[in-house]
């Protein structure tokens, strides 16, 4: 008879052997799923196997997901089961299925590789199409194209490598050991300043964008900077003598300095108050500069009879607008050929209106501090007819106390402007 300590022996092995094998039908069967167990299959499309059997592990992040379940050919290559396990992480449906060899002797098995983090996932039913599938090369394929390339290194020249590398290694171990304790403490660092390095990466990217943006800009700036290289080249004897010329120069432009005086500093100043008051007048000077040639050559023809030129006429243009009489009627108006002292009207001024189209002088109306005196709007429509008024006004007979040849006087020309008479 047996005793109880064997018996208790015989029924523990009993229980152990069944959980194993109940463990093992569930874990490399499909007997899980058929009790229940929350299994769900993928189905993986391949256009050939790539060595994968039943049973393979399939693998997501490095870790073991599932088994490889039955595999069926179809009318396009093959259709391969994955069977995942419950309770392993959820799997984006975006992902790559590749086959791969896990060691030399060809144990395969499948890794699903995600391209991208988040939904939507796979579940029961699945498909990964063929096209986001793939295998490892063939172990023959593999060894060929291995044996090919050994096979084509010329067997002498290698042997020189090899000589070669010996002569330049030979007695330097000290030297490399150098290099690779300087190389692993750069390492080293270069971890420690990982945010650093990420900063700089990003940085330069938005340079190399800003660069890449103003790239037009960076062209034309060195075709201008080839042009001035070329022509300060083409000038070099002429820089070459400006460049001894300058220091006689500096030292006679010193001794005028010198000799000069005090008085150079006042002209200098008044020259810059002459500046400012030309500033607010360049429009002008630059359309008087631009037209005085044209007229100056036209002139001639007013004088010269004859020749390929086009005869031209001189014709004054007075009362054009008409001259500001308003504010002057308080002074004693004489002849123009009339050159005596006489008293001057210290309360005459043009009273005409800003805006006015007639032409408005006097000090008031002058520009200060470089900025003319701009009429408003209002001012210019209030007297918008002034001009035909002031002809109008200045055809009516003006009593004139003062004038030679009588107590009245017609404005009506220059002569009458100027007192002298018809």
């Amino acid at each position: 008879m047996l005793v109880k300590r064997t018996k208790m022996q015989l029924v523990a092995f009993v229980v152990i052997s069944v959980v194993a094998i109940v463990y093992a039908l569930i874990r490399f069967t499909d007997i899980g799923k058929t009790f229940g167990q929350d299994i769900y299959t993928v189905s993986m499309e391949m256009d050939e196997s790539g060595g994968i059997f039943s049973n393979a592990e399939v693998t997501y992040r490095g870790l073991n997901v599932g088994r490889v379940g039955e595999l069926s050919l179809t009318d396009d290559g093959l259709a391969i089961q994955l069977n995942i396990e419950p309770g392993t992480p959820r799997i984006p449906s975006d992902l790559d299925a590749v086959v791969l060899n896990r060691s030399a002797i060809g144990e395969q098995f499948v890794d699903l590789r995600p391209r991208k983090a988040g939904g939507p996932h796979l579940t029961d039913g699945s498909v990964i199409p063929a096209d986001r599938t793939k295998t490892p090369p063939e172990t023959a394929e593999v060894i060929e194209h291995s044996y090919t390339l050994a096979d084509s290194v010329p067997i002498e020249s290698l042997r020189t490598v090899v000589d070669e590398s010996y002569n330049a290694f030979s007695g330097t171990g000290d030297d490399l050991q150098l290099l690779m304790d300087a190389t692993r403490d750069f390492t080293a660092t270069a971890r420690q300043h990982v945010p650093e390095t990420v900063e700089l990466l990003q940085s330069g990217n938005r340079v190399l964008k800003t660069q890449n943006e103003q790239m037009g800009s960076i062209k034309s700036f060195s075709k201008d900077l080839r042009l001035l290289s070329e022509t300060l080249k083409d000038s070099d004897a002429d820089i070459r003598k400006l460049i001894d010329a300058s220091p006689g120069a500096a030292r006679e432009l010193s001794s005028v300095v010198n000799e000069v005086g005090p008085g150079l500093s006042a002209l200098v100043a008044n020259l810059v108050t002459l500046g400012n008051i030309s500033d607010s007048r360049l429009e002008g000077t630059e359309q008087a500069l631009m037209t005085y040639p044209a007229l100056s050559a036209g002139a001639l023809a007013v004088t010269r009879k004859g020749g390929a030129e086009a005869p031209l006429g001189l014709s004054l243009n007075l009362f054009d607008p008409p001259p500001c009489v308003k504010g002057y009627e308080g002074t004693d108006r004489r002849p123009g050929d009339d050159t005596s002292d006489a008293k001057h009207n210290a309360e005459a001024y043009c009273a005409e209106p800003k805006g006015s189209p007639v032409a408005v002088r006097g000090s008031q109306n002058a520009p200060f501090n470089g900025i003319p005196s701009v009429p408003t709007e209002q001012q210019v429509k209030q007297n918008e007819d002034r001009d035909q008024e002031s002809l109008e006004e200045q055809k009516e007979p003006y009593t004139t106390p003062g004038v030679a040849g009588g107590p009245t006087l017609s404005l009506n020309s220059l002569s009458d402007l100027l007192g002298l008479g018809g």
